[in-house]
């Protein structure tokens, strides 16, 4: 396999995943570790090389965000971060689905188009409830300093739920190469 551009955001995961263990302690080094295996996928799929950038780079800046008090420091970067994650996860999710013949890869009618953004729009409301549920785990179980709440969830299932909506309909719209896993 030669190395793409996306192999310079999993080197990063790597380093990201020694610097949580060593410096920053247990459960960042558990939150790289899940980075790490997410960024993996699109290399693995062999994704097109902007989703494969897009989506290791924001998981990756999600991890570090949270390290480094970002969140607190920048309130809507939370929110921001919430919806261009499940986004992307929902636009994996979904090509994994195609690939695997669960949906449909062929040229799509109409009223198709609006059947697969309804269906990333599901991948991705799935995905930000069990982020949402990993939030509540890590602060139930592992640090209590993780942010949850009324309010901060249903914020951020809001905006993942908007992210997935605008990633079903870019995936509606878009040419049939991305269900094929072509650069386009």
């Amino acid at each position: 396999m030669s190395l793409v551009p996306g192999d310079v955001v999993r080197a990063a995961a790597v380093g990201s995943l020694a610097v949580g263990i060593v410096a920053l302690g247990g459960v960042a080094g558990a939150l790289f570790l899940l980075v790490l295996g997410g960024v993996l996928v699109p290399r693995f799929l062999g994704l097109p090389t902007a989703l494969d950038l897009c989506f290791g780079s924001s998981l990756l800046l999600a991890a570090w965000a949270s390290q480094l008090g970002w969140y607190e420091a920048v309130p809507w970067l939370d929110l921001l971060v919430h919806a261009v994650c499940t986004g992307l996860v929902a636009a994996v999710g979904v090509i994994i689905m195609v690939r695997g013949q669960a949906l449909e890869a062929g040229a799509l009618p109409g009223r198709a188009r609006v059947g697969l953004a309804a269906t990333t729009m599901g991948v991705g409301a799935l995905s930000a409830i069990v982020w949402e549920l990993g939030e509540w785990v890590g602060h139930t179980y592992l640090d209590e300093g993780i942010d949850v709440g009324y309010t901060d969830t249903i914020a951020d299932l809001a905006f993942g739920l908007f992210g997935a909506m605008l990633t079903g309909v870019v995936l509606a719209v878009r040419d049939p190469a991305w269900r094929l896993g072509r650069d386009a």
